[in-house]
């Protein structure tokens, strides 16, 4: 399938300010995104907010509708939380832990998720295990294997990490977990609307992803995936009176979806946008965008090699697109102020977010350039001919 770059370009105002080069940190919304949060706000002035919702309804509801279709998952297995980092803590903390108990988690996993994972081993005398990589730097599944005994209470993972391109094989880590029946939770934060994803594939319980990325939604938008059986298995580490129903004086009922995670109060506008940006993803093409950001990432890479001061720190056989690199004699933070400069967006990766890999690699503070599906090849070279007389 060939993208209609001409008109995606088009609905994507932004490409007429900036070379936006920042999509793995919050991609440049379409129109019809803007389009759908601005008048639903325009609605709230003119009749209130729980008018304009009840208006919506239908609209509203939908989004789970979208959502579902995006991940592969039933409608009621998703859950709105306004980020997705509350999304995945709302599932890890739903799990109970006791001494002993072990988490196993990567070696690229993301520094929000770490730190959970040390609070609850603090609270509970949980043990954190970090699965060993391939040649390559990718998550081993046979490693993973070896790793399973009676005490795995979590294989928690992060997909596409936030630098270096890695694509973990989320699949066959699946097919560990369903083998021996161990909760799986994926963090797709980075794969969501930049390649085709399939819960059932998957084999994850738990899947957290952010609407702001590649997805191209509007910040201060997340949501969570749950499998109906293990959902009505789990306690909130947190409910209200929308997640859990309140049955008399002393009891109450939780709901019987995955909408228990959530809470009342939400950003409605916001929420419209995500379903916006989850039904225009799946009407361009998820398989076309994976091909399209692929072919874009490759461009770059290989032009960053070809230059003698540029270093490329990606790992993986097949890597996303999040392409991490450094200029020899400036430091990272100058490499993006001078492109922000020449009007091109990257933004900065620093150990702190992936420390474990940081560690392991000694990586600096890296370059990140996140190309997506809307950006052009002239896009591509021009970076790669600003990063050419940098000295």
């Amino acid at each position: 399938m060939t993208l209609a770059l001409d008109r995606l370009r088009a609905e994507t105002p932004g490409v007429a300010n900036r070379i936006h080069l920042n999509n793995a940190g919050a991609a440049l919304m379409p129109a019809p995104v803007v389009d759908a949060m601005t008048s639903y706000l325009r609605r709230e002035a003119e009749i209130g907010g729980y008018e304009a919702a009840e208006e919506s309804a239908a609209r509203l509801d939908s989004v789970y509708d979208s959502l579902a279709r995006l991940v592969g998952g039933a409608r009621d297995e998703i859950a709105l939380t306004e980020n997705a980092t509350v999304a995945w803590q709302m599932a890890f903390y739903a799990l109970p832990f006791r001494p002993g108990d072990r988490i196993l988690t990567t070696t690229a996993e993301y520094g929000a998720n770490y730190v959970a994972f040390l609070q609850v081993a603090k609270r509970t005398g949980a043990v954190i295990e970090v699965i060993p990589d391939d040649a390559d730097g990718v998550l081993d599944p046979a490693a993973l294997e070896a790793m399973i005994d009676d005490r795995v209470r979590l294989i928690a993972i992060n997909w596409i990490p936030t630098n270096g391109g890695l694509v973990n094989p989320a699949a066959a880590v699946g097919v560990v977990a369903r083998r021996h029946g161990i909760p799986y939770l994926l963090d797709a934060c980075q794969a969501v609307g930049q390649m085709p994803i399939d819960v059932e594939a998957l084999g994850c319980d738990m899947l957290s992803a952010t609407g702001r990325k590649f997805l191209r939604g509007p910040r201060g938008t997340g949501f969570l995936y749950v499998r109906r059986k293990l959902c009505l298995t789990l306690e909130p580490p947190m409910v209200d009176h929308f997640g859990a129903i309140w049955v008399d004086k002393d009891h109450y009922r939780l709901r019987d979806d995955a909408r228990r995670f959530e809470s009342w109060e939400n950003n409605y506008a916001a929420r419209l946008g995500l379903g916006v940006a989850a039904d225009y993803a799946l009407a361009v093409g998820i398989e076309a965008i994976r091909d399209r950001c692929q072919a874009l990432a490759q461009r770059l890479r290989a032009g960053l090699r070809s230059l003698p001061r540029l270093r490329v720190f990606d790992l993986g056989p097949h890597p996303a697109a999040i392409v991490s690199f450094t200029v020899d004699g400036l430091e990272a933070d100058e490499v993006r102020r001078r492109a922000t400069e020449a009007g091109i967006n990257l933004s900065i990766s620093r150990p702190g977010s992936t420390l474990l890999d940081a560690l392991a690699r000694h990586l600096p503070i890296l370059v990140r350039a996140s190309p997506h599906y809307y950006n052009s090849e002239d896009e591509i070279d021009a970076l790669l001919a600003l990063l050419e007389k940098m000295h």
